[in-house]
C-alpha cells in the first residue's frame, strides 16, 4: 500500500496502526478483519473447567467474553495469562505431546472489521525473511502457524514430504507472506516503510480528540533509467491513530558485551557475519579458532556451521552446563538432535585451567583437549567465563569466574549474546515504557510494562497504545497469537462500550497481581 495517499492532511484519524509486520502483526490483522474465534457445537476442551466456562456463553466470541475470568487457574510456559489461554484454546495439550482437536471454530463477521493499517520494513513475516534458510526451526511447525490455515496441509500444497514436525525459516518466511494473501489482508499491509516517530497529539480546537501521530518514510520506486533499473526512493508519511500497536519483535539491534576491542573487525554480532566470511572461503580446517560467545540456539547454530568446515571452536559463555535456565537443558534430546549434539560438546570438551595456559596462545587446544572416544575434534567450552577484552593481534582474554585469564588466537570471534529491539521511533529508544524504566527494553530481562489482560502500555503518554510479541518476553510464535486477541478484545469492547473503563491504577494492580501468580 502506498501511504503517500493515506496522508493525514485531512486530520482523518485511523482506528489502528500497528508497526511490524512480524506474525504479531499478521495475527492481530486478522482479528481486526473481522475474523472471530467461537466455542464450535462440537467442541471439547480436555480442561473441564475451562470448558465449563466456555459453555457459559458459546454465543459469544472470545473477543466479547472476559478472559480475565476465563485465564483463572490456567497454567502453561508463558507468563503472559491470555496467552497461555488462547494456546491451550488452538493447541489443548501440546506440551504433552497430544494432538487434541481445538474446541474453536473461525467465523467471517465483517461488521466486526477494525480499519487498520501494518507497517513494515519488509515483506510480511517480518524478521523470518533474514533467517537462514535451511536451518530447522526450533518450535514445532504447528507452534509456529496463524489461525486459519495450517501449517502442513500448505507445506503439503507445496509438494514438500513433510516426515519432520519442524520447518525451516524459509518454509515458515513464504507462509507468512502467503497466508497475508490468503487472508486477504493485503489491503492492510503497507510494506517498506521505517516508522521515525510516534508522538502523542493533544485534542484540537475543532474538538478532535487526543491520538497518536506515527511519521516515517515509505521506499517507492521512483524513475526508470534508460537501462531499465529504477531509482529508489524515500517518501515521508504521517498518520494520525487512535491507536498504536509496537510489534516490532527483538532483532533489530544484536546485543554487545561493552569490552575492550569489541569493535575490531575481527569481531562480529551475527551469524550472517559467520555466514558471509564462509561464502568468501576465509574458514578453513587451517584457520585460528572462531571464537563463539553465547548460549543460546544462534550460537549454537554458529558453532555447528564452523564445525561443519573442520574450523576449531573456542565457546565461551557464562552459565555453567548444567544450569537448568540454559536452553539446551529444556529441549527434549530426540526432537533436537543437533542441539542436544552441542549440549554434549560443551559438557565433555571443557577447557582445563593450567597455569601455562594463562598466557598461552591456544590455537592447538581445541584438538588437543580430549582423547576420549567420545570426544569432538577442534571444539573446546569455556563455561562460567566472560570476555575480558578483544586485542588488534586477534588475542581474545577470557575470564573466569574466579578470576583466572586464559588468552585465545582467533580467525573470528562471534559475540551471539541477543538482540535489543529498535524503538528509535520512541522517546529515549521507549526505555520509560519497561518493568525497570532505568534499563534497555529487553525480550528476556526488561520486557515493556503491559496489562496482562489488555496489553495496553502501562507507562505511555496516553491511552491507546498497546505492545505484544517479543516486546512484551514472547519469544516463541505460539504464545504471541494471545496478544493478538487480548488486544482486539480489548479494543472490540471499548468499541462497543461493553467494558468498564480501567483506571491505571487497576491496570497495575492487575499486573501485581499477575506477577505474583507467575512467581
Amino acid at each position: 500500500m502506498d501511504l503517500h495517499h493515506k496522508e493525514t492532511t485531512s486530520g482523518e484519524i485511523l482506528p489502528v496502526v500497528i508497526i511490524g509486520n512480524g506474525p504479531s502483526g499478521i495475527c492481530l490483522s486478522y482479528l481486526l478483519s473481522g475474523y472471530a474465534p467461537y466455542l464450535s457445537v462440537e467442541g471439547c476442551h480436555p480442561n473441564p473447567l475451562l470448558h465449563s466456562k466456555l459453555s457459559e456463553r458459546p454465543h459469544l466470541s472470545l473477543l466479547e467474553q472476559d478472559l480475565e475470568y476465563l485465564c483463572e487457574g490456567l497454567e502453561g510456559r508463558s507468563s503472559n495469562p491470555v496467552a497461555v489461554l488462547f494456546d491451550s484454546l488452538l493447541l489443548p495439550d501440546s506440551d504433552f505431546g497430544l494432538d487434541h482437536t481445538s474446541p474453536l471454530e473461525w467465523r467471517y463477521e465483517p461488521e466486526r472489521a477494525v480499519p487498520h493499517l501494518v507497517l513494515g520494513k519488509g515483506p510480511p513475516g517480518g524478521a523470518w525473511h533474514a533467517m537462514e534458510g535451511s536451518m530447522l526451526t526450533l518450535s514445532l511447525a504447528n507452534w509456529m502457524e496463524l489461525p486459519g490455515l495450517k501449517l502442513k496441509d500448505w507445506m503439503r500444497d507445496k509438494r514438500r514430504n513433510v516426515r519432520n514436525d519442524r520447518a525451516t525459516p524459509a518454509e515458515i518466511a513464504s507462509y507468512y507472506e502467503h497466508y497475508v494473501s490468503q487472508m486477504n489482508l493485503e489491503q492492510n499491509f503497507a510494506c517498506g516503510t521505517t516508522v521515525t516517530a510516534v508522538t502523542r497529539e493533544s485534542g484540537q480546537q475543532d474538538g478532535s480528540p487526543p491520538c497518536w501521530r506515527v511519521s516515517g518514510l515509505q521506499r517507492r520506486d521512483g524513475e526508470i533509467l534508460g537501462d531499465g533499473c529504477s531509482v529508489t526512493e524515500e517518501v515521508p508519511f504521517s498518520l494520525l491513530a487512535h491507536n498504536v500497536v509496537l510489534a516490532t519483535g527483538t532483532h533489530d539491534v544484536p546485543a554487545r558485551l561493552g569490552v575492550e576491542g569489541e569493535s575490531l573487525p575481527f569481531v562480529c554480532h551475527s551469524f550472517w557475519e559467520l555466514e558471509a566470511a564462509i561464502a568468501r572461503g576465509e574458514l578453513d580446517q587451517s584457520s585460528d579458532p572462531v571464537l563463539v560467545v553465547g548460549a543460546g540456539l544462534t550460537a549454537a547454530d554458529a558453532v555447528l556451521a564452523a564445525h561443519h568446515l573442520n574450523t576449531s571452536v573456542c565457546h565461551a559463555f557464562r552459565r555453567s552446563v548444567s544450569d537448568p535456565g540454559l536452553i539446551f537443558n529444556q529441549l527434549p534430546k530426540l526432537l533436537y538432535p543437533e542441539y542436544h549434539k552441542v549440549h554434549q560438546m560443551m559438557t565433555q570438551q571443557q577447557h582445563q585451567s593450567h597455569p601455562l595456559d594463562r598466557a598461552q596462545n591456544l590455537r592447538r587446544a581445541p584438538s588437543s583437549s580430549s582423547s576420549s572416544p567420545s570426544s569432538y575434534p577442534g571444539y573446546l567450552s569455556f563455561p562460567c567465563h566472560r570476555v575480558a577484552a578483544f586485542r588488534p593481534d586477534r588475542k581474545c582474554v577470557l575470564e573466569s569466574d574466579s578470576g583466572e585469564q586464559t588468552v585465545v588466537r582467533v580467525s573470528k570471534a562471534l559475540v551471539l549474546i541477543g538482540a535489543h529491539p529498535n524503538l528509535s521511533f520512541l522517546r529515549d529508544n521507549g526505555r520509560s515504557l519497561g518493568i525497570d524504566p532505568e534499563e534497555p527494553i529487553s525480550c528476556r530481562r526488561n520486557p515493556i510494562d503491559v496489562d496482562p489482560i489488555t496489553n495496553m502500555v502501562l507507562a505511555a503518554d496516553g491511552p491507546g497504545m498497546y505492545a505484544m510479541g517479543p516486546l512484551v518476553g514472547e519469544n516463541f510464535v505460539r504464545f504471541l497469537k494471545g496478544g493478538a486477541l487480548a488486544i482486539a478484545g480489548d479494543l472490540w469492547k471499548r468499541r462497543n462500550g461493553g467494558q468498564e473503563a480501567v483506571t491505571p491504577d487497576s491496570r497495575v494492580d492487575r499486573r501485581r497481581d499477575a506477577r505474583v501468580l507467575n512467581s
